[in-house]
């Protein structure tokens, strides 16, 4: 499913689970007025086709020892895709994008100290297909 396919419900009941995904059937259905059997059903589907990936909890962030950053990851791969699924294995990696550009991925990494985020930025770095990877430690966060 593409996002083509998703009509203006699909695209609300998206909208509300961004805001709160723990809110219940209910609750959304009253938002997108309809009825909650159609919103089951449609996260069902959006589950199904993986529109919707999962749902996950993010903890608020330590200013005393939680750290966040982007590698930007260059590699020899030839799809990007493979690299990506070797990065699923560190829970703290929160995000990765194929970009364009001279960067192939741009990672965003959540760890819970800066030793910890060296020690998954080395392990990255030990990779074979990885032929670069240059660290931004992000030092405000207000979006």
């Amino acid at each position: 499913m593409h996002s083509q396919e998703l009509d203006k419900f699909d695209q609300a009941i998206i909208t509300a689970l961004r805001e709160n995904a723990r809110q219940p059937v209910s609750a959304i259905a009253d938002q997108v007025n309809l009825s909650r059997s159609s919103v089951s059903e449609r996260l069902k589907r959006l589950e199904k086709s993986g529109v919707i990936r999962g749902y996950q909890v993010l903890l608020r962030p330590s200013a005393d020892t939680d750290v966040s950053a982007y590698f930007e990851i260059r590699h020899n791969q030839k799809q990007c895709k493979t690299l990506a699924e070797m990065l699923r294995r560190y829970p703290e990696v929160q995000s990765c994008h194929g970009i364009t550009g001279e960067v192939d991925l741009l990672v965003l990494v959540r760890a819970d100290s800066m030793q910890r985020l060296h020690q998954i930025r080395e392990a990255v770095e030990a990779l074979p297909a990885v032929t670069k990877i240059v660290t931004h430690v992000v030092m405000s966060e207000w979006i």
